[in-house]
């Protein structure tokens, strides 16, 4: 049998807390808890039988859960840490991949979901202490699963000097992934160097890349270092990879492998850059066509990271046109509800980049502080068929129908219980300290005493 594996949970919600710690009791391990992060770092430093750590990252006093991270991390033989968190962005993501965090979850996490997270923590242990980035570094807006896979994988990448191939639709923002990962990365004070490989003629792209020498062909008036040279100690961005011609390829292929290049009419010059290459179009096809060649593609395909198109991010549209809407510099402008509904309906073959566009405009022509669907053009968009399927009785605002859903399936869960409480919460997935929470919210104990009797919580499957 193995032995019992203390995890420590660390979070200053009580409720939370204590609903976390009687999962982990019945997944068979010990709990250990502790109320801040000065009160995590004594925990672990008085027992050293922690195997895991369950991380709040908003908590008050003057170590939040991203520099208990960090401490943790520098330790010698630190336990793997999993951050959970109701804040959630794509900054706290990154960065706490990037500081070594096995995982980054958003709460509430079910107890199937943390059962699969402590296997796992168990099985293996965390990365390597990292320092943190600066505050402001670029990152990927998105909350959506699709987007938390990305900020997660930039995260576990940004330290590496490993090739990463970005891959995804036009305007779905590769680089703006590849600016993220030398915002977090080591390299981070160094150049960040993007070269359009599609936007370039041929025969001028070896001088763009590699560079050359005064008098080295007609017009090469001067020195000229290059595009690999520029990026020295810092990131080179190689954008459109797929469309570069067949006798660059080869050279590319020579600098990543010997990380030399040679200057046109000079000598090879050694170069320490990282490279982040990026493409739309789909390169083991074209590899099979003949294309491209395919040592190059498995010398790119190092670290892949696949960019979703707009149209498998829907619950990230408002948030990315509220974020366009507030760079725009057109003053206090806000979404009405049908211009955000018809943001939604749309199939975007843009991607973000269009997404971005009609949001300027929008924002531009919009007379007032309301932008209508008149004003950013998409009013005539055709609503989809399920839309017509949807229930009266969820509403026209999506918090009330989250609401109205949730209420619905915690009544039905606790009416197929019995009204015993631990069951519904196993049922929907979720801590009995949130369920009771959430009892409370919608008054189901006054509304339903004669469905929901209360049971003895001490004995919940009595």
């Amino acid at each position: 049998m193995a032995p019992v594996a203390h995890i420590l949970i660390v979070d200053d919600e009580p409720a939370l807390r204590e609903g976390l710690a009687e999962t982990v009791s019945d997944l068979g391990h010990r709990p250990v808890l502790a109320a801040s992060g000065r009160e995590a770092l004594e925990r672990v430093a008085a027992d050293p039988a922690i195997a895991a750590v369950l991380l709040d990252l908003r908590m008050p006093g003057d170590l939040d859960g991203m520099a208990v991270l960090q401490r943790l991390r520098a330790r010698a033989e630190a336990p793997p840490v999993a951050v959970l968190t109701a804040f959630a962005s794509a900054e706290n993501t990154i960065e706490a991949m990037r500081l070594g965090a096995y995982d980054h979850l958003t709460k509430p996490v079910g107890r199937a979901e943390l059962a699969g997270l402590l296997a796992g923590m168990l099985a293996r242990p965390a990365a390597i202490a990292a320092a943190p980035a600066p505050p402001g570094a670029s990152c990927l807006i998105g909350t959506s699963e699709a987007m938390r896979r990305v900020q997660k994988a930039v995260g576990l990448a940004a330290d590496s000097d490993a090739t990463v191939l970005l891959q995804g639709e036009t305007g779905t923002g590769k680089e703006i992934a590849a600016r993220a990962l030398h915002a977090h990365g080591r390299r981070r004070t160094g150049p960040f160097v993007p070269v359009n490989c599609a936007a370039i003629p041929a025969d001028l792209l070896e001088s763009e890349l590699f560079g050359h020498l005064r008098g080295a062909f007609t017009g090469a008036t001067q020195d000229r270092p290059g595009a690999f040279r520029e990026a020295e100690g810092g990131t080179l961005f190689l954008d459109e990879i797929g469309d570069m011609p067949p006798a660059m390829q080869a050279k590319i292929l020579r600098a990543l492998q010997e990380r030399v290049v040679t200057p046109v009419g000079g000598r090879p010059v050694p170069v320490t850059v990282r490279v982040v290459a990026a493409t739309h179009r789909d390169l083991p096809r074209l590899v099979a066509e003949g294309g491209f060649r395919q040592d190059l593609f498995y010398r790119l395909n190092v670290v892949p990271i696949a960019l979703p198109p707009l149209r498998e991010r829907l619950a990230d549209i408002l948030a990315l046109a509220e974020h366009f809407l507030a760079a725009s510099g057109a003053g206090p402008k806000r979404l009405t509800p049908e211009a955000a509904a018809a943001l939604m309906r749309h199939p975007w073959p843009g991607n973000v980049r269009e997404l971005r566009n009609v949001i300027e405009r929008a924002a531009l022509l919009a007379r007032g502080p309301a932008i209508g669907p008149a004003d950013h053009g998409l009013a005539g968009d055709a609503a989809p068929a399920a839309e017509s399927a949807l229930p009266d009785w969820l509403g026209d605002d999506l918090p009330g129908a989250v609401a109205r859903l949730e209420e619905a399936m915690i009544r039905r869960a606790l009416r197929d219980s019995g009204g015993n409480r631990a069951r519904a919460a196993k049922s929907l997935g979720i801590q009995r300290q949130l369920l009771y929470a959430k009892i409370e919210r919608y008054r189901l104990h006054e509304s339903e005493s004669s469905e929901i009797p209360t049971e003895d919580v001490r004995n919940p499957d009595a």
